[in-house]
């Protein structure tokens, strides 16, 4: 896990936030940030640099799958809670110590929360993607959503492809956003919903398993949607041994 923290001195006393999620904030330079992020990820030292451009006093966290929740973040209290592909859920009681909003970009549109959500809109053939800007509750991705930025998936592009394409999309949403808060605008409220219960673990893994008597056409599905670089995809299990799928 990474920790660090910023501080700069402060320009005038926060402004009382009478609607938490939605009130203009000319002065953001004011407002203290939660920063929790991916350890070791390019997109997420660009959000964790923008975030630290906009707002006066930033403690930011990142770590990795399995990563323990940091102990230094739980007695935090501030006016903003900023996720940008973090690895831990966010205690609810945590969330409430956020004055103005608690916020999470995901790697997905609204038909797609959860996890794997790249690897099911390969599996069904998905025509068009996105990426989500939203509220965080004690649920996983199903507070209101603030921003979507959707996009249209080429024929017969790989889940790595769309994966890339997807992280250039998320920050681009994420600057737009901080620019806005910049410029003095509140946090926009979209119309749109979540389509569905967010994916879980267990039905990630069960997508990346097969077996003999599965369709062609539903193993070749499977595949082509766990296949990632250095990443474990698709499996079969027999007499209690597990094979990879090794493709090329």
């Amino acid at each position: 896990m990474i920790h660090a923290s910023t501080a700069r001195p402060r320009r005038g006393s926060t402004l009382p936030a009478t609607d938490r999620y939605n009130r203009a904030m000319p002065t953001p330079r004011d407002h203290s940030v939660l920063f929790l992020g991916k350890a070791d990820d390019e997109y997420t030292a660009r959000a964790l640099a923008t975030t630290k451009a906009t707002f006066g006093r930033v403690e930011s966290f990142l770590g990795r799958w399995g990563d323990p929740w940091p102990k230094e973040a739980r007695d935090w209290s501030g006016d903003w809670v900023i996720s940008y592909l973090s690895r831990w859920v966010v205690p609810n009681d945590l969330l409430k110590q956020a004055r103005i909003a608690a916020i999470n970009f995901h790697p997905g549109p609204p038909e797609y929360p959860g996890v794997g959500c790249t690897n099911f809109a390969i599996y069904d053939g998905a025509r068009e993607y996105g990426v989500t800007c939203h509220h965080m509750t004690a649920s996983i991705d199903s507070g209101r959503i603030v921003a979507v930025q959707r996009f249209p998936v080429d024929d017969g592009e790989t889940l790595y492809e769309l994966h890339c394409r997807t992280q250039e999309h998320l920050i681009e949403l994420f600057e737009s956003l901080m620019r806005d808060l910049v410029a003095g605008k509140p946090l926009p409220e979209s119309e749109e919903a979540w389509a569905r219960p967010a994916y879980t673990r267990q039905e990630f893994e069960a997508l990346r398993r097969i077996d003999p008597t599965m369709p062609e056409e539903e193993i070749a599905r499977r595949v082509r949607a766990t296949r990632f670089p250095n990443m474990p995809g698709a499996y079969l299990e027999l007499a209690g041994h597990r094979f990879e799928v090794q493709t090329t």
